[in-house]
């Protein structure tokens, strides 16, 4: 397993990703002062943002489920949790956007060669055992463990 995106699975076959950007920082407040290095005040956290890519064979060896998947939790607005393939976890985030590109065309309209960009923002935990019913049990039996 690559990525655990809440009950998406990316993996080597079908459903791969072979890039992996994160974004992370914090919020500073520009404070000037005259004759001087303008100060920054610490603000808290930054929006902290993970891009994923990856290429689709679907006449081959198929992904185009996980991707609907990944779109309907995008649509949906559903809190999940985030897990490398290290056992890594990342925290909660939201699908921000789902893009596809379909190249060399089937008869079907479905490309041959499907290139993707997942891009998730992290979102607060508060209600994300409830938020929604892809992440339901997974968000609860997470919350159970971090409670140990």
């Amino acid at each position: 397993m690559l990525f655990q995106i809440g009950p998406l699975t990316l993996d080597t076959a079908p459903f791969n990703a072979d890039s992996f950007n994160r974004n992370a920082g914090a919020d500073l407040a520009v404070k000037p002062i005259m004759g001087g290095r303008q100060a920054r005040e610490f603000m808290g956290e930054a929006d902290e943002s993970i891009s994923l890519t990856g290429q689709l064979l679907p006449t081959k060896i198929g992904g185009l489920t996980e991707l609907e998947l990944a779109q309907s939790l995008s649509t949906s607005g559903t809190k999940v949790p985030v897990m490398r393939g290290d056992g890594r976890m990342f925290g909660w985030y939201a699908i921000e956007k789902v893009s596809e590109q379909h190249t060399s065309l089937t008869r079907y309209g479905v490309g041959f060669v499907v290139r993707y960009t997942i891009d998730l923002v992290k979102v607060d935990t508060d209600g994300a055992a409830g938020g929604g019913q892809a992440g339901g049990l997974v968000g609860m039996l997470l919350n159970l463990f971090e409670d140990l």
